[in-house]
């Protein structure tokens, strides 16, 4: 009894003792914020505060929309390209000691978005939909009261306390969840100035690009690549890159060539937006900023149809930590799979599973590059997706096959087992969004959106007989027809490897990564 309240004081005065050390640098409203003291003190409860090893290095892989049912499908697809029957198979993070399973609904929504979500990964607050960097008292797309309610964020943290830091997603940039890691926004969709109103600019209100460009902390974010170039060149011609695709490429209105602003700010620095100049890039360099597409990057399976060329998000992730590793100091890199999202948004199961299959190919060469005794590495996802593995097809079936059931399912073995309306039907499928299209051969899943949604009436179905649904253009049927397949509110998967690692185990809130990362890089022993 005597050591349990003992423990129980010693607990109480270490919780206190790290809100003071936070104090200087959090706002109150973070490190008083109840999403905040709860997931702390559940990370105390399981340490006991007692010092464990610190992590030199932390890497966060987030695979946006990668729920349970993709990652059991992408392993299933791995394992089949491989030759195997597939459902043996296991990514190469699925390999990692520790897991657990993260909630993610945001404050204001049972079903989340990738910007509270991401926030809440990365400041260790839970917030709304479709808001970025801020609390859940802020309003979205209001400027009134915003710096009041903005939040600090892991990759901040990093830099204050000297280490390098990096951000790399097939996205944009400024996308919801990169935008995470440095951005303060009421609106996740203000990507440049021609997003914004002129009120939200005159309330002082600046866009994420520019905040990227802007960053304030330490010496500014050593590594970011992906896409999204249009956001960071005025709406000149003059301005456009080698592989525009548009007209005009820039979408900015203020005048402002962000990249060529960093190109000044860095004289040593390395700027690349084709392979040839990525490929160029030296692992001794300090920093690097390279945006391969205007928009999103190409999806794993479209990116040779890249006019410049990109590199794949392996490449990325190792030269990343390349360059990263020069620093003495340690490093903190978030790695996006951003495109597995929009697959799914598109209904196609083809290119959102091969994403997810090239994220694990990245996280095993992180693997490869890093040291499991000074490298916490962390795999999870936002969110998750209406996804679903259905039907009782036999061991082995193609995973991007029409059901074909044997006598386990209580019936003969069969080609091709038949719904109730005497038609074959796929494994996989959605519960929502633009439903079935058979694109042959196309690798682009946002082609979808050009071909309007499938016509659906009193619940027939299309006749897959004679469809190759293993082609990449082809898209899942969908229940409930809507223009694009929504997230959907589960719990994700959290895979953890590296110091404090041990500390992803049960059920968690999504918001306790931000805790464990910070315990991990023990950062409230140097701010």
């Amino acid at each position: 009894m005597m050591k349990t309240i003992a423990t129980t004081l010693s607990l109480a005065v270490a919780v206190a003792m790290a809100n003071a050390a936070q104090a200087d640098i959090l706002p109150a409203y973070q490190s008083g914020s109840d999403w905040f003291t709860e997931a702390q003190t559940a990370i105390a409860d399981k340490t006991q505060l007692e010092r464990i090893k610190a992590a030199k290095n932390v890497i966060l892989f987030v695979g946006d929309g990668m729920g349970i049912s993709t990652l059991t499908a992408a392993r299933i697809l791995e394992g089949q390209n491989n030759g195997n029957t597939g459902e043996e198979n296991l990514l190469s993070f699925e390999t990692f000691p520790y897991s657990a399973l993260a909630k993610t609904y945001n404050t204001n929504q049972q079903t989340p978005d990738s910007a509270g979500t991401m926030t809440a990964m990365m400041t260790g607050v839970k917030t709304k939909a479709g808001v970025i960097g801020l609390s859940p008292e802020a309003v979205r797309a209001e400027c009134e009261n915003n710096p009041n309610h903005q939040l600090f964020t892991a990759l901040e943290a990093a830099e204050l306390v000297g280490k390098a830091t990096g951000i790399v997603s097939t996205a944009r940039l400024t996308h919801a969840t990169p935008a995470a890691t440095y951005a303060k926004s009421p609106e996740r969709n203000w990507e440049d100035d021609s997003d914004m109103s002129e009120e939200a600019i005159a309330a002082g209100c600046t866009d994420i690009a520019s905040q990227l460009i802007d960053f304030p902390y330490g010496d500014g974010i050593d590594v970011a690549m992906g896409g999204g170039r249009r956001h960071f060149l005025p709406n000149d011609a003059t301005a456009n890159s080698i592989d525009a695709v548009s007209t005009v490429e820039g979408d900015r209105t203020d005048g402002r060539n962000l990249v060529e602003e960093w190109k000044n700010a860095h004289s040593d620095g390395y700027y690349a937006d084709v392979q040839s100049e990525f490929d160029a890039i030296p692992n001794t360099a300090k920093k690097v900023f390279a945006l391969f597409n205007e928009s999103h990057m190409h999806y794993e399976a479209d990116r040779t149809n890249d006019i410049g060329g990109e590199p794949s998000l392996t490449q990325m992730t190792e030269k990343a930590i390349n360059v990263l590793s020069n620093d003495e100091d340690g490093y903190f890199l978030m790695v996006e799979s951003g495109r597995i999202d929009h697959g799914h948004h598109a209904g196609s199961a083809y290119n959102a599973l091969t994403d997810a299959v090239e994220l694990s190919n990245a996280v095993k060469k992180a693997v490869e590059l890093t040291n499991d005794e000074e490298t916490l590495i962390i795999v999870t996802a936002d969110h998750s997706h209406v996804f679903t593995i259905a039907g009782y097809p036999t061991r082995g079936n193609p995973i991007l096959g029409k059901v074909i059931t044997n006598d386990g399912a209580g019936a003969p073995l069969s080609d091709e087992y038949l719904a109730a309306d005497g038609m074959p039907y796929t494994t996989l499928g959605y519960n929502n969004g633009l439903g079935y299209a058979s694109l042959s051969g196309e690798t682009d899943a946002d082609a979808r959106y050009d071909t309007g949604a499938y016509p659906i009436s009193s619940g027939t179905r299309v006749d897959l007989a004679s469809v190759n649904t293993q082609d990449s253009g082809f898209h899942q049927e969908a229940l409930v027809p809507l223009s694009s397949e929504t997230h959907a509110g589960e719990d994700v998967a959290v895979h953890a490897m590296g110091p404090s690692a041990y500390l992803f185990q049960g059920v968690i809130e999504q918001n306790v990564l931000f805790q464990v990362m910070k315990t991990a890089m023990s950062i409230d022993d140097e701010i």
